[in-house]
């Protein structure tokens, strides 16, 4: 599993670095999609297939189903890293994410994905967890 968080530049054709402790994880290929609080989600291939299976059998008649598909799925790009560990992210993820050409990105490492976020939609959320930390109840048997 990927962890660690590393910080980048957009270069001006919105494009960024994969870290190299997270190459090997999608050397395969990957799959950016939308994700919570604002920032992408980057799920190796092999993990995406898994995710379409989900996503194929939630109920077409429960409605938050089908919007929490359209979100996730709609948004969702297939690219690999070129010949410089770097990928390119799609305007309209780069739009939804807040990321801008130029600007600095926050790539950290999370249970079976990557995600990419702007630098300041990183720091907002990480002030947010510290502001209000999880109840112990929520961590019980985490560490032990």
């Amino acid at each position: 599993m990927p962890f660690g968080e590393y910080q980048y530049s957009l270069d001006d054709k919105g494009r960024v670095v994969i870290p190299a402790p997270f190459r090997d994880f999608v050397e395969d290929g990957l799959v950016l999609t939308r994700g919570m609080e604002g920032c992408l989600y980057v799920f190796p291939l092999d993990r995406w297939k898994k995710i379409e299976e989900q996503l194929v059998n939630l109920p077409l008649t429960d409605a938050e189903a089908r919007a929490f598909v359209r979100f996730f799925y709609s948004g969702a790009h297939k690219t690999r890293m070129d010949s410089a560990s770097r990928v390119l992210i799609p305007p309209p993820l780069r739009l939804f994410a807040g990321l801008k050409e130029g600007g600095e990105v926050v790539i950290a490492g999370a249970p079976g994905r990557l995600e990419i976020w702007s630098q300041e939609r990183w720091w907002k959320a990480i002030e947010e967890v510290l502001a209000k930390p999880p109840a112990p109840e929520a961590l019980k048997g985490l560490v032990g």
